[in-house]
């Protein structure tokens, strides 16, 4: 790889600190659609006229970005839009869930441009279920009009702990056979580009911030809770994935006096096997066979298990078992938030997943749960939200993911005297 931070004196392109901070703080403002002229991003970024007319040259002549036709001037020489160049490439991104597959195709910017979705399970094992990735990825390249470019960069989620440095799943609970399977590797290899991975939640997370509900806040949580409970933190406007990779990992912190059900962890007491999706389902299963909800019954006398959103879909038709299911996994969610917004101070909680989604029940004893357990100058502004991205945040999350890491000051000190990003760019 030529040039980056550091690179001797005379390489083609290589670029001393100080001039890679004014590149990426310039492209920032661009790239995130912020103000775009070069009289705006000497305001924006606090740079000389000179420096910044220096950095959007070399921006243009690397092609990351263009210049429109002239504005109407206000007196003077009339300003020139600037915009990032987002078609030059593609992001492919996935958002892999327990039981279901989620890709995209995006623009650089992470506008998603063409989407596929299937049920899938994730207990597969990660050769199944990553050719399958693989198949969606395919079809997107093939079947998405006006796809730019080749592949930039390649973004994965998966429903477990990742260490985010190597891209290795990690002990994931309801991941059998995916411990330190090397993602990254296999599809660096596959697309000769590079690849990071997080987790599901992490990258929710991201999507809400970047793009969502969370737009605006410098310290949230993001609750999912599906068929696990996770959780994903901004702090300080920032990503917080703790030393290795394993922060917001709520579903495994033990519910005080709870009955001792065995985690798929292997603990006993854990908070997502006693309010998760699958939690809900097992209950629900269970007062459905012992006929204390006829509704529930009524599933399994059409042949098939009670899931947690057959829970929700009798708790919205006043199903009283249904309800005190939801509400009861809300007070433990709550408990557990509580706990966080005490230690933590965010301004904004999000709650995704699908049983998030599954109506107000569920929601309305998390808050209230939150707000009766928490200290009072915590809760003072704090916002209890619903997820606003819906099944697209996930797609979204990794997109942004992978453009901060690209565009970012380590990223493109890596890759920006090439011209594009490398397979084996350090770091990747």
């Amino acid at each position: 790889m030529i040039g980056g931070v550091g690179a001797m004196p005379g390489q083609p392109g290589a670029l001393p600190d100080e001039a890679l901070d004014a590149l990426v703080a310039v492209l920032d403002e661009i790239r995130l659609g912020r103000p775009s002229s070069r009289a705006e991003l000497v305001a924006q970024t606090g740079l000389s006229r000179s420096v910044v007319a220096q950095r959007v040259s070399e921006l243009i002549d690397r092609g990351l970005v263009v210049e429109g036709d002239p504005r109407p001037s206000t007196g003077g020489r009339p300003p020139r839009q600037l915009s990032f160049q987002s078609h030059a490439g593609h992001l492919l991104v996935a958002d892999l869930g327990a039981t279901s597959i989620d890709v995209a195709a995006t623009t650089l910017d992470g506008r998603i441009v063409g989407h596929l979705d299937e049920p899938a399970d994730i207990a597969a094992g990660p050769d199944a279920v990553l050719e399958r990735v693989d198949k969606l990825f395919e079809r997107l390249q093939a079947g998405t009009r006006g796809i730019g470019g080749r592949a930039w960069a390649i973004g994965i989620g998966v429903p477990g702990p990742v260490e985010f440095s190597t891209g290795r799943p990690i002990s994931p609970p309801i991941m059998p056979g995916w411990d330190g399977y090397p993602i990254r590797e296999r599809f660096v290899a596959r697309y000769g580009a590079p690849t990071w991975v997080d987790n599901d939640v992490n990258l929710l997370a991201l999507g809400e911030w970047h793009s969502g509900i969370a737009t605006g806040h410098d310290n949230v949580v993001v609750v999912k809770v599906g068929t696990g409970i996770g959780a994903g933190i901004i702090s300080d406007g920032r990503l917080h994935r703790g030393a290795q990779g394993a922060a917001g990992d709520v579903g495994h912190i033990q519910v005080a006096g709870a009955r001792s059900v065995v985690c798929r962890c292997g603990n006993v007491g854990c908070l997502e096997a006693l309010a998760g999706g699958a939690a809900l389902a097992r209950d629900g299963e269970e007062a459905a066979r012992s006929g204390r909800s006829a509704r529930l019954a009524a599933v399994l006398d059409r042949g098939r298990a009670v899931t947690a959103e057959d829970v929700a879909i009798a708790a919205s038709f006043g199903d009283p078992v249904a309800l005190e299911l939801l509400q009861d996994a809300g007070r433990r969610v709550g408990t557990m938030l509580a706990g966080i917004v005490n230690f933590f101070n965010p301004s904004l909680i999000v709650i995704g997943g699908g049983v998030a989604q599954s109506g107000d029940a569920l929601l309305a004893s998390i808050r209230e749960t939150v707000y009766r357990r928490s200290l009072p100058l915590a809760t003072r502004d704090l916002l209890i939200q619903r997820s606003s991205l819906g099944a697209l945040a996930g797609v979204m999350g990794a997109a942004a993911m992978v453009a901060d890491e690209l565009f970012g000051r380590d990223g493109l000190a890596r890759w920006v005297a090439a011209g594009v990003p490398a397979a084996d760019m350090p770091g990747t």
